[in-house]
């Protein structure tokens, strides 16, 4: 088994690069861009400018945010820009930042995402291999491209997708469809080896797959700290990430399988659990 360990870009854009280029000096692997203040892609290409060896990735981008065309280009450039270190880390959202924060449609989530894979890998099979491009699916529909659309900086090679998950059918469409399974930081060890990962052993099962089709990658909850009161401040902010996922309905799997669950607002303990 091989460790990677990735760094999570925080810095202002202004001083994203430099960010990154202390990631690699400290002998880091990669760093992720995730897609809360900022555009999730637009950091990575900084970062690829002031970096030779660290894998670039986004952990994650809303996919339904999206088209499965646009984060084909975006998946392709970044790749291209940095010589083939970037990974595609995608995430389904959930229903209300979809329709009221994006303004884009909502549906049958697991399958959705399903078909945005399986969507970007025929355009990639377009683009890399010369393939017609001809992709009908439930939910997207590609089928015109011509070589002025076509990207020619192809050396780098296709792009690996990663799915992000917390419950059983997208932990499964990401053992069916995706190259890397990210973890969600709000689990417990149990759930993990309880829930997680034989669903996503199911979705490789369901594919054909073997185990080493699909990587892990788990981002911790991690409290650190130069001194007591950069702890406090550590573990301040944890719990209060904690609290905030505890009291949203889509991590609830998670706080079933140690007995717990939601009423009005509260974590309730299950007597006897």
């Amino acid at each position: 088994m091989t460790m990677r360990i990735f760094g999570a870009l925080n810095a202002p854009l202004a001083r994203v690069a430099a960010e990154a280029a202390q990631y690699e000096k400290l002998g880091f692997d990669g760093v992720a861009s995730r897609e809360t203040e900022h555009d999730p892609f637009l950091p990575l290409a900084l970062a690829s400018q002031q970096t030779t060896r660290l894998q670039l990735m986004t952990a994650v981008a809303v996919a339904f945010a999206r088209s499965p065309m646009t984060l084909a280009h975006e998946a392709h450039d970044l790749n291209s820009l940095s010589g083939g270190r970037f990974i595609l880390g995608l995430g389904s959202q959930v229903k209300a930042h979809i329709e009221r924060r994006f303004s884009m449609p909502w549906s049958h989530p697991a399958a959705r995402m399903r078909e945005m894979v399986q969507a970007i890998r025929a355009i990639f099979a377009a683009w890399y291999d010369g393939e017609k491009l001809a992709f009908e699916g439930q939910f997207y529909r590609h089928t015109l491209t011509s070589p002025t659309f076509t990207p020619k900086d192809t050396q780098a090679g296709k792009p690996p997708i990663f799915l992000a998950a917390v419950g059983p059918q997208m932990t499964e469409t990401a053992g069916a469809v995706a190259d890397g399974l990210i973890i969600h930081p709000f689990t417990t060890p149990s759930y993990l080896r309880q829930a997680t990962l034989p669903h996503l052993n199911v979705g490789l099962q369901s594919a054909g797959r073997p185990s080493s089709a699909c990587r892990t990658c788990l981002a911790p909850f991690i409290v650190s700290g130069r001194n007591q009161d950069e702890l406090a401040k550590s573990r301040r902010l944890a719990a209060d990430r904690i609290a905030f996922y505890a009291s949203t309905p889509n991590y609830r799997p998670v706080l079933e399988q140690h007995g717990w669950y939601r009423w009005r607002g509260c974590i309730v303990t299950v007597a006897g659990s």
